[in-house]
């Protein structure tokens, strides 16, 4: 979703988890749990989104997303009800959907209004875009704007923002690579905390690999694994076309065993890319959940229940 092409210039072991494999750590029970109740669950502000706020548990951890076609201020009203009725929200802000400077400040007038301290920034599919290309430029801008006044008057203490282990479909994987540690830098040294969130990616060794590689290049902040929620498997494919993540839907292609399980099955189940993964978590350093539903939340907080059960 990001458009990032034009740039800009040994632990110990601790209660709770247990020692495995060749010295490495792995979350324990309870941990994984917290995990799993915590988890953010991604909304999209379209037809079905009321249906799923009804669907959703008492005080949900949720990420609502900007659509291309709707405003930032459809995501940001949505964002206002839901923090109302209970829920703890963190709007993404698409940065191709600014349109000017006077925008900026308004959309941060509304964060100030609503009490938000966390936001997640994406790059966005609007095109033409308005006042910024990428979610670099708009990061810059951002951070200039929320700190104007100083550090202790900032409303935003936590930017969230995008990573592609299965590549994007519009920007090379060299010029993600230099984004992803832009951003970390341009954000830790505004004094601010951050994480990243993976694409969805249906690969565990290639969520593996690319993480890797990240962490040894100087990735440093937790991240979030992106894993689709419980979702219709017709649905989940078709969504995964339109999301880009082309890698992932080869290797299923390519993978007899992983496509044969999915095709037997209804729906996706967030098992199944969660169970491979676990046991390196803290070697990852991957730090949260995030659900992308599709709006199709019941089916998802059902598996979360039971799953926690």
């Amino acid at each position: 979703m990001s458009a990032d092409a034009k740039m800009l210039h040994t632990e110990k072991p601790t209660r709770g988890r247990r020692l495995i494999g060749r010295g490495l750590l792995q979350p324990g029970p309870s941990h994984l749990r917290s995990m799993i109740r915590d988890a953010k669950v991604e909304l999209i502000p379209m037809k079905s989104l009321e249906r799923a706020i009804t669907e959703l548990a008492p005080h949900s951890s949720i990420s609502m997303t900007c659509s291309p076609a709707k405003s930032i201020e459809a995501t940001l009203d949505e964002t206002a009800a839901l923090v109302a009725a209970g829920h703890r929200v963190t709007p993404h802000l698409s940065a191709r959907m600014v349109q000017t400077p006077e925008h900026l400040v308004a959309i941060r007038d509304r964060l100030v209004e609503i009490g938000i301290r966390e936001v997640f920034v994406v790059g966005g599919d609007a095109d033409p875009p308005g006042c910024f290309f990428d979610a670099i430029e708009f990061i810059e801008a951002f951070l200039a704007l929320d700190d104007a006044d100083g550090p202790e008057h900032r409303q935003v203490d936590h930017i969230g923002y995008t990573s592609y282990p299965d590549s994007h479909p519009l920007i090379t994987s060299e010029q993600l690579h230099d984004a992803l540690h832009v951003k970390q830098q341009m954000i830790l040294d505004s004094g601010r905390t951050t994480h990243v969130s993976t694409q969805m990616c249906f690969s565990a060794d290639q969520i593996r690999t690319w993480l890797r590689g990240e962490r040894a290049a100087g990735l440093t902040v937790p991240v979030h694994l992106g894993v689709p929620g419980v979702i219709d498997k017709t649905k989940l494919m078709t969504m995964g076309v339109r999301l880009g993540v082309g890698t992932s839907l080869r290797y299923l292609s390519k993978n007899r065993k992983a496509l044969g399980k999915m095709m037997t099955q209804r729906a996706f189940e967030p098992d199944q890319l969660l169970k491979p993964l676990a046991g390196q978590f803290t070697d990852l350093g991957i730090e949260g959940i995030h659900l992308y539903t599709f709006n199709q939340v019941a089916a998802t907080e059902a598996w979360r229940t039971k799953t926690l059960a």
